[in-house]
């Protein structure tokens, strides 16, 4: 063997040694840095009384969170105390709920009269919102016109003891200086009706108006047949809309 071959199989060996120490010295540093992440998330859940049956795993940056809280905002907040760390490449939220126990029945009812309220004097008559609850799950939907109105009524559905979990089929709707206007014109059509000025009257209780792209539809309940045919009758007379869908319910 001559020594130029010896010095290629001996460089050979050297270069095999060395990515063999490189493979086994990545999973330690990866180790290191899944503790560090553990370490720092853990450290901010302590600090929270609301978190102290939460613990923390980590793995290849992935944060799983599980135990309990005793409210759904909780587990919100939890995930994105963990979210916020440093390294953090994704947090998986497996907390649980173990609030006080409450009926569908009774959590909707109390969820329907909290979102009664929500935006109350500030252009509530432009929303809707509408849940439904199974198993402590809260489904909602509707159509909101900024934004502003379906987080707060989020935030108050997270923070009502009993709800396990909340899924969210809101709508915001586009923005338009047509639709605007003709909320406007709506408004006042419905709202000056002699019959219809009596919903003004309780802000929380409303015909809902919701515009989207020049199409109408009425929310909410009346008094009567003859008050929902009315507000129809006036929907159907403003200029500008291109349809109008009167789906409001007559109180029984």
């Amino acid at each position: 063997m001559t020594r130029k071959s010896w010095l290629r199989i001996v460089g050979s060996l050297v270069t095999v040694g060395l990515l063999s120490a490189t493979l086994v010295a990545q999973p330690s540093s990866a180790a290191r840095n899944d503790n560090q992440i553990s370490g720092t998330v853990t450290h901010k859940l302590v600090a929270k009384s609301r978190f102290a049956e939460v613990q923390t795993s980590v793995e290849d940056g992935i944060v799983t969170l599980t135990g309990t809280v005793g409210l759904y905002q909780h587990k919100l907040d939890a995930g994105k105390l963990a979210r916020k760390s440093a390294n953090v490449q994704g947090v998986r939220n497996l907390i649980t709920i173990a609030g006080p126990s409450v009926s569908d029945e009774q959590l909707e009812q109390k969820l329907a009269q909290k979102l009664r309220y929500v935006r109350v004097g500030y252009d509530n008559a432009f929303d809707y919102f509408a849940l439904g609850v199974k198993d402590g799950v809260v489904t909602v939907e509707g159509q909101d016109r900024t934004g502003v109105g379906r987080d707060e009524a989020l935030a108050d559905i997270a923070n009502m003891p009993g709800v396990k979990d909340v899924i969210d089929n809101i709508a915001v709707e586009p923005v338009s200086t047509f639709d605007d206007g003709l909320r406007i014109r709506a408004a006042r059509a419905i709202y000056r009706d002699p019959v219809l000025s009596k919903y003004a009257i309780d802000p929380a209780h409303p015909i809902r108006i919701i515009v989207a792209n020049g199409h109408v539809t009425l929310y909410g309940s009346v008094d009567s047949k003859m008050d929902k045919e009315v507000a129809g009758i006036r929907a159907n007379q403003l200029f500008g809309a291109f349809s109008v869908d009167n789906k409001l319910e007559v109180q029984r």
